[in-house]
C-alpha cells in the first residue's frame, strides 16, 4: 500500500536528510516508526502524504503517487500530527464539514469513540484541552475508516489511563485492509502495540522487523552482577545488573522490552541486526 523505493530528499539548503531510502508498508499492520527527536519521522510522515516531495525517487500510497496528492488517495489517508491548530468551532460541525470528504465516514462510530473518550460533540474545539483535542481527531481519523492512517507523537498530552484507552481502542480498530503507522520516540507508551518495528536514525532506516522475527532471534532478560551471558547484544545497568539483550538459541520466548530495543538498535544496531542473521 505505501511503497517507497530509492527517495532522496533536501530541505532548501540544507544537506540530503534520506538517501537512497526504501520501505514498503503492508495492509493489516499497526507499524511503529521509531527514532529520536530529529531522526526525520515527522519528514517521512510528511513524504508519505505528499506534505513534502523528494528530490529523487518513488512514494506512492495505493498506487497513486504521493506528491501529486490527488482526490482519490486523499480520501484513503489521514494523518493527526503532533502539532495541530484547530477552528473555533463545535465538534459537531468540524465533522459536518470534513468528514464529507471520507466516503466511509462512519458517524455512529465517531459517536462511539466520543462516548468512549467521554466528549460531547456540542463542546467547541477552542475549549478543549490538548489531550482532548487530539483524542477528537483520533476519534476523526478511526470514523474516516480510511485505508492509511498516520499518527505523529499520539500520546503526547494523553494521561496514563487515556493511553491505555488510546491502544486498546487503535487496536481493535484494524482491519485487513488498513494500515497504521505510529511515529514516536516514546516507545515505551507503543510496547504492545506495534509490529512490525521501524526505527530510523539520521536520515536511514537502521532497523524493519516483525514481532515474530524479535521473539525468534532475541532475548531479554536480567542479568545479575557477576553473570557472563553468553551472546550478549546490549546491556543497560539496572539495580544488581543489567537489563540485556542476547542471541536467541531457540530454547525460549522471552517478552520484548521495547525500550530497551530501541536503545539497543540505536548504540549497538549492526551487533543486533548480525542476530537475525543467523
Amino acid at each position: 500500500m505505501v511503497d517507497i523505493q530509492q527517495l532522496d530528499f533536501a530541505y532548501p539548503g540544507k544537506q540530503l536528510l534520506f538517501s537512497g531510502l526504501s520501505v514498503e508498508l503492508k495492509p493489516g499492520n499497526i507499524y511503529g516508526l521509531l527514532g529520536q527527536n530529529g531522526a526525520g519521522k515527522t519528514s517521512l510522515l510528511k513524504l508519505i502524504t505528499g506534505l513534502l516531495k523528494p528530490k529523487h525517487g518513488n512514494c506512492s500510497v495505493l498506487n497513486y503517487e504521493s506528491g501529486k496528492r490527488i482526490p482519490q488517495m486523499l480520501a484513503e489517508a489521514y494523518i493527526i500530527p503532533e502539532e495541530f491548530q484547530l477552528p473555533s468551532v463545535k465538534i459537531s460541525e468540524y465533522v459536518k464539514i470534513n468528514g464529507a470528504f471520507y466516503p466511509r465516514f462512519d458517524h455512529e462510530q465517531f459517536d462511539k469513540l466520543m462516548n468512549e473518550f467521554n466528549l460531547n460533540k456540542q463542546e467547541k474545539l477552542s475549549k478543549l484541552s490538548y489531550g482532548q483535542k487530539k483524542k477528537v481527531l483520533l476519534s476523526f481519523g478511526l470514523a474516516t475508516n480510511s485505508k492509511l492512517l498516520i499518527l505523529d507523537e499520539p500520546t503526547n498530552g494523553l494521561d496514563i489511563p487515556s493511553k491505555s484507552q488510546f491502544r486498546r481502542i487503535l487496536a481493535s480498530s484494524l482491519s485487513e485492509d488498513r494500515i497504521f503507522i505510529i511515529s514516536t520516540h516514546q516507545v515505551r507508551d507503543m510496547e504492545s502495540l506495534i509490529d512490525p518495528v521501524i526505527v530510523l536514525d539520521d536520515g536511514q532506516i537502521i532497523f524493519n522487523r516483525s514481532m515474530e522475527e524479535i521473539t525468534k532471534n532475541l532475548a531479554f532478560k536480567v542479568i545479575r552482577n557477576g553473570e557472563e551471558p553468553k551472546g550478549l547484544l546490549y546491556g543497560e545497568e539496572i539495580m544488581n545488573g543489567k537489563a540485556g539483550i542476547v542471541e536467541n538459541d531457540g530454547s525460549e520466548e522471552t517478552q520484548v522490552n521495547m525500550e530497551l530495543l530501541f536503545n539497543g538498535i540505536i548504540h549497538k544496531g549492526k551487533e543486533i541486526n548480525h542476530a537475525f542473521k543467523k
